[in-house]
């Protein structure tokens, strides 16, 4: 027999409020598709981190095609033929694509070879990125495809994907799956993260289930379903969501003739965009990230202000050159898809970081009250089942998981008219999943109006009444959810839609 690939024997990692991983031990054999399944804060980054280099464990060894190393740094780690696609991107804003690639790599060739490699790489795994672009310009998907092409470009021993098709089509997730399992074969191990149990029930090979930093259970995914893999993984199986058809109310979002030049020359023109939401109705908006969901979040949000006057009305007002302060005292209430830097500030507590948003703590002389601001984000945590320690916790303690929980919940807790949410549960555990989904489902019956940006299609397909298509900066006509097809929407996404055909089968 031969050795296995990877072998980790009683990892533990402790952190001054809690212990990550305790004893962990995982195997991994040669060209092993291997799921590492847990809830947000189960331990599974701490344990990747500690295999990739980027965190050093307290306890345990670890060994590497049957020898016994230390792994030192992640540099070690690629040296030995691992690398890693991190949940959150380890990319330079301030470089374009290009460099940061070469960044991680051996330099034995030149910036404009690894450029021309990146092109070939990425179009041949249908995850096309344009090699020039500066990283900042760029979406969360579009920086998530840099991320997996830098990984593929190694040619790595083991591949570590954390969440690697939150943000890709029905289409581009059966082209890495291909991708994936041809690795496989070729003797690749691959260790694979996801909270999507349909992906892993089809794609892996054997599933390591992590719950509290420890070692759960060891299951063959292929001979679990979804609802025995929840059990393992959070203790009990998710509570279905209700979604009941309702009346919709009246029209409290307007968008009508928004056209706008992009203001980045690697953005994306807005191109006669018109759509409406009501009152106690969600609209979910599918797309590939980097098809103008950003420049049109921008807009609704009021960060950038050139809307043209009158193509965006809240409750029949024109807010078109509206602040978002402004906009948020009439109704309107914005999560970005972005948690650390805009959605929260990394370094401020939780408390601290309710004020971004909720300003009913300030006094009209400009003074804080602390036990007011202290109490909201408790009332927060608590509500939303947000693990964390205490309200004094920084932003960047939390789990992914647990900060989009507080993120999504201080703009739920604020009782909006209208809520816009950019992808709400991006790279959270089912539980978190449900969690959120349901909540967005009670604000929508107690009246509110949602717009939903996602490209969770399941997501979409699970909360929405109605579905729109952005692509190439264009918007298809809303389709009911119940006569929408997830095969006809990821062509959509593709931009393959024709406006008069769709109102004449709407």
């Amino acid at each position: 027999m031969s050795a296995l690939r990877l072998e980790l024997d009683g990892i533990s990692k402790q952190y001054p409020a809690v212990r990550a991983n305790d004893r962990v031990s995982l195997r991994v054999k040669p060209g092993e598709i291997h799921a590492v399944l847990g809830e947000n804060g189960a331990g599974k980054s701490t344990l990747m981190k500690i295999i990739y280099g980027a965190v050093q464990p307290d306890e345990g060894t670890l060994k590497w095609n049957g020898q016994p190393v230390q792994v030192r740094s992640p540099a070690a780690a690629r040296e030995l033929g691992i690398s890693m696609v991190y949940q959150h991107f380890s990319l330079f804003d301030t470089l374009t694509v290009a460099e940061n690639v070469w960044l991680g790599l051996d330099k034995a060739g030149t910036l404009a070879q690894v450029a021309a490699r990146i092109s070939e790489v990425a179009h041949s795994y249908g995850l096309d990125i344009d090699p020039q672009r500066p990283v900042h310009t760029l979406s969360v998907g579009e920086k998530q495809r840099v991320e997996i092409v830098r990984a593929l470009l190694t040619n790595p021993q083991l591949l570590i994907l954390d969440e690697p098709t939150s943000v890709l089509t029905p289409q581009a997730v059966d082209k890495l799956f291909v991708t994936l399992r041809a690795l496989s074969d070729g003797g690749c191990s691959i260790l694979y993260i996801s909270h999507k149990l349909d992906e892993i029930r089809a794609l892996c090979h054997h599933c390591t289930v992590l719950r509290g930093g420890k070692v759960t259970g060891e299951v063959d995914p292929a001979q679990q379903d979804n609802a025995s893999l929840s059990r393992l993984m959070i203790g009990v199986e998710p509570p279905p969501l209700r979604h009941e058809q309702r009346s919709a109310g009246d029209v409290v979002l307007a968008v009508q003739g928004l056209s706008l030049t992009r203001q980045d020359p690697f953005g994306v023109d807005l191109k006669s965009i018109d759509f409406e939401v009501h009152a106690g109705e969600i609209v979910g908006i599918a797309g590939v990230s980097g098809n103008g969901q950003q420049e049109l979040m921008a807009t609704l949000s009021g960060e950038d202000p050139r809307a043209p006057p009158g193509s965006v009305r809240l409750m029949g007002r024109d807010i078109a050159a509206h602040s978002p302060r402004r906009r948020r005292h009439q109704g309107l209430h914005f999560v970005p898809e972005e948690r650390l830097g805009r959605g929260a500030v990394p370094t401020l507590s939780l408390a601290h970081n309710t004020l971004l948003t909720r300003t009913s703590t300030v006094g009209r002389s400009g003074w804080i009250s602390t036990n007011d601001v202290r109490r909201l984000a408790e009332h927060i945590i608590n509500r939303f089942q947000v693990k964390a320690g205490g309200s004094g916790a920084a932003a960047r303690s939390l789990s992914g998981g647990n900060l989009q929980k507080f993120i999504v919940g201080r703009e739920i807790d604020a009782n909006p008219r209208l809520l816009i949410v950019s992808q709400p549960t991006w790279g959270v555990d089912v539980g978190a999943a449900a969690l959120i989904r349901g909540e967005l489902l009670k604000l929508r019956d107690a009246g509110c109006a949602l717009l939903v940006v996602s490209e969770e299609l399941d997501e979409l397909f699970e909360i929405s009444d109605r579905l729109i298509v952005i692509a190439q900066g264009r918007m298809s006509p809303s389709v009911p959810i119940a006569e929408a097809r997830v095969e006809r929407i990821g062509e959509w996404m593709s931009g393959l839609f024709d406006r008069e055909a769709l109102h004449a089968q709407a």
